[in-house]
């Protein structure tokens, strides 16, 4: 299936709908928010089977991975926004300052207008909607440009939005790289962009251009480490459920492996287990393990096999276009596989005596989107995140951060600017407007150029 790049004029006559109908004031009650949110949870509760039908198709995703990495923390994003929008939408009072006697001030959040969601391949309905929930609670009109590279999942997003709801609200507008293109030329309000860094790069400078204010969510080299003190067979089982969850093509994937070397073989052996325990002695041919996108990425991942030893793993079907969950010990660190983030399944091993050469080998290259880290020693934990910049990440799990409506996600550097879920999706997509009410009972005379000793009361009131 192929997605057709669409024209100028209709990106422009979108766009231009959809700036007219956020004039109307349609989106700023609560009570209409609310309405399209609960919509957006029976669309998606009423299209469950063609949600699970079309992510197999595009990446071979099984029903229960579809469920919980697609539909299922969206479900629960509307539920705990639909929960909290009253509060979050409310004007808060802050503090009066002393030169400010007599006054009241609030910050009041108000929608940006128009949004721009340019989506990712890899959590292809999660990743176009979550943003768009966050939007959309906060008041603004969404556009939303799914990835090509998944078009089943696209064409089923244009028909379910475009369908059943108004399209100058919310609309898809399905393309390519041209149509990427023509949307980012245009004066939308704001932008977010789930993607890659070199692609976040564009986005960002397309934004600069028109002071356009922009979420990226990106990515990087994540990396895991397990020291000695650690729970072995569990952590082996909690990290290879994270690198081969949507067949490792997950931003916040474990990307490498830092591993004590007392524990180092035990693990490799639990490991091991654990894969069979997942999906049998033969990968290639489970059903509910997912292959690679497409065959540009499948054989960007087969060159990586050739930079150092496998340990386990390392099968691939060219056909199928899936690969064995690999662990490999790479030649050095100059190897691409320790240079590009590696969207895959293979998981490059590295061992270490001293936690500084871990910490030294993290600081020294961009912040990473992720950390993962698993230990029994509290000193660890404390050193680690005191020493290393990172988006977000566990202590003695992997990926499940990213799952809590209560914590934001985003990244650090080049992993990432701004972030959201839960309250977070609303504040990035609300400018909080401060105005300062002042009292018409008395004025503060001091303050004018003629005032009576204004300077000294000023002076005392700013100590």
């Amino acid at each position: 299936m192929t997605i057709e790049e669409v024209s100028l004029d209709i990106v422009q006559t979108a766009l231009q709908q959809h700036k007219e109908f956020f004039k109307t004031g349609t989106t700023r009650p609560i009570k209409y928010r609310k309405q399209i949110l609960e919509r957006f949870a029976k669309v998606i509760k009423d299209h469950e089977k063609d949600i699970i039908e079309a992510l197999k198709t595009d990446l071979g995703k099984s029903e229960m991975e579809t469920y919980a990495t697609e539909i299922g923390i969206l479900l629960e994003e509307i539920r705990f926004i639909l929960k909290h929008i009253d509060d979050w939408a409310e004007a808060k009072k802050v503090k009066t300052a002393k030169t400010h006697i007599g006054s009241k001030a609030y910050k009041v959040p108000e929608p940006y207008g128009v949004a721009l969601i340019i989506a990712p391949w890899n959590y292809p309905f999660q990743l176009a909607l979550s943003p768009v929930i966050g939007a959309i609670a906060a008041g603004n009109t969404a556009i939303i440009k799914p990835s090509e590279l998944t078009p089943h999942t696209s064409k089923l997003l244009e028909r379910l939005i475009n369908t059943q709801f108004e399209t100058n609200h919310i609309m898809v507008i399905e393309g390519g790289v041209e149509t990427t293109q023509h949307l980012l030329r245009q004066p939308f309000d704001y932008i977010f962009f789930t993607g890659s860094v070199p692609v976040g790069k564009v986005v960002m400078e397309a934004a600069a251009k028109q002071l356009i204010p922009v979420t990226l969510e990106l990515g990087g080299k994540s990396p895991c480490i397990v020291d000695d003190t650690a729970d072995i067979p569990l952590a082996a089982k909690r990290i290879a459920f994270g690198k081969v969850t949507n067949a490792g093509q997950t931003c916040i994937a474990p990307d490498y492996l830092f591993i004590h070397k007392k524990v180092k073989q035990q693990f490799i052996q639990e490991f091991k287990k654990v894969i069979v325990e997942f999906y049998g002695t033969e990968p290639l041919q489970s059903d509910t393990f997912g292959r690679i996108v497409n065959e540009r990425h499948f054989n960007r991942l087969t060159n990586y096999l050739q930079d150092g030893e496998i340990l386990l793993g390392g099968k691939v079907d060219h056909a199928s276009l899936k690969m064995e969950p690999t662990l490999l010990v790479p030649r050095d660190v100059t190897v691409p596989v320790m240079q590009d983030e590696i969207f895959g399944p293979i998981f490059p091993v590295l061992e270490y005596e001293n936690l500084q050469e871990v910490i030294d080998f993290v600081t020294e290259r961009p912040k990473p989107l992720a950390l993962y880290l698993f230990t029994s020693d509290e000193k660890v934990e404390e050193r680690i995140n005191h020493s290393i910049s990172y988006g977000g990440g566990c202590v003695n799990d992997t990926l499940m951060h990213i799952v809590t409506p209560y914590l934001p996600f985003g990244g650090v550097g080049e992993s990432g600017i701004g972030n959201y879920h839960g309250e977070s999706s609303f504040s990035t997509f609300s400018h909080y407007k401060s105005v300062l009410k002042q009292t018409t009972k008395f004025d503060m005379s001091f303050r004018y150029p003629n005032g009576r000793f204004g300077m000294q009361i000023i002076k005392k009131l700013l100590k």
